[in-house]
């Protein structure tokens, strides 16, 4: 049941991204749509020039019109990071979600449960033993009741035995390394992101791949050296790293684009088109490797050599490349 509302959640939010990142689009939409019913007289930021008042019924003054570009841009913004709800929600969920605040929520719940059990253990205890000496019906001993004292004292004092070796354990559990989180992708205006989910994919690609390379196959032969697949993965760890770097020198050019005069637009244009270029050759070098990946996946069962050839050489263009990249970014 958990599961389902984390899925439900998680569509909801990704539902609710996309239309965020469309918001620019709709404002531009409804600024061309508005501008066709607007004067040209009256669509600067100028305050409306009232028209003169008639003998018998004054016109009232018209307060100035707000400039449509303005209410673009706070669009753009908001689109560009998030409504600050949906970011505060997914923030919490996702510190709810840690595995360090569930170990701590399992050591609360348990100690309150220990302490809960010795109490009860306490009580039964001080019950059989009243019980027993005759101290609860002057003089009196009541063999039944000290007896039923007894059993509940055994009972919950197990109870309390293992209440206490599971936090024991709790308090010992070494929680693994946290995965690093995924780097954010650009704006959706920018010329980077439809090359960096493209990127997103084919890492995932190549780590199933790589992953499946690591496995010996059914005749108990490994597909490939553990030293190649360890290279394959190192290689393609830095061209990735290389590839963001050159989408984030993108991102740059165009914001200091957007401030930049009319005059100075065209030369900043030229240059994100040359890194948009050099962006696609580094995907597509980075797609060879995952292409010599899947061949050798293919081919692993047949004992083929040459595509375990070619994974190596796809390993060794794409160092190559990512050193190129490296200096360009």
């Amino acid at each position: 049941m958990g599961q389902g509302r984390r899925k439900d959640f998680g569509e909801f939010t990704a539902k609710l991204e996309k239309h965020i990142e469309k918001l620019p689009d709709y404002a531009q939409r409804a600024q061309e749509k508005l501008q066709r019913y607007i004067p040209p007289s009256e669509q600067g930021s100028r305050p409306v020039t009232p028209a003169p008042p008639k003998p018998s019924r004054p016109r009232p003054q018209m307060p100035p019109m707000p400039a449509m570009p303005k209410i673009s841009q706070q669009l753009t913004s908001m689109a560009a990071g998030q409504i600050p709800v949906v970011a505060d929600a997914k923030a919490k969920w996702a510190r709810w979600n840690e595995p360090a605040a569930k170990l701590e929520r399992r050591k609360r719940r348990t100690s309150r449960a220990l302490t809960f059990w010795i109490l009860l253990t306490i009580l039964c205890g001080l019950f059989a033993v009243v019980a027993g000496t005759g101290l609860l019906k002057a003089g009196q001993t009541d063999v039944l009741q000290a007896i039923a004292g007894g059993a509940f004292t055994i009972v919950f004092g197990t109870f309390g035995v293992r209440s206490g070796l599971r936090l024991r354990t709790l308090n010992r559990t070494v929680l693994p390394a946290a995965p690093a989180a995924p780097p954010p992708l650009p704006p959706a205006r920018s010329v980077a992101r439809e090359p960096m989910e493209r990127l997103v994919e084919s890492e995932a690609s190549l780590a199933e791949l790589l992953r499946q390379l690591s496995q010996p196959t059914s005749l108990g032969t490994m597909p490939v050296s553990e030293i190649a697949v360890a290279d394959a993965r190192t290689t393609a760890a830095e061209a990735a790293q290389a590839l963001r770097g050159l989408a984030g020198r993108i991102q740059a050019i165009e914001r200091g684009r957007d401030a930049a005069p009319e005059r100075e637009r065209g030369a900043l244009d030229a240059a994100i088109k040359q890194l948009r270029e050099q962006l696609d050759d580094g995907l597509d070098g980075y797609g060879g490797l995952v292409a010599a990946a899947g061949h050798t996946v293919a081919a692993s069962s047949d004992g083929m050599t040459s595509s375990k050839e070619s994974l190596s050489d796809a390993t060794d263009k794409l160092a190559g490349l990512a050193m190129a990249m490296r200096e360009l970014s």
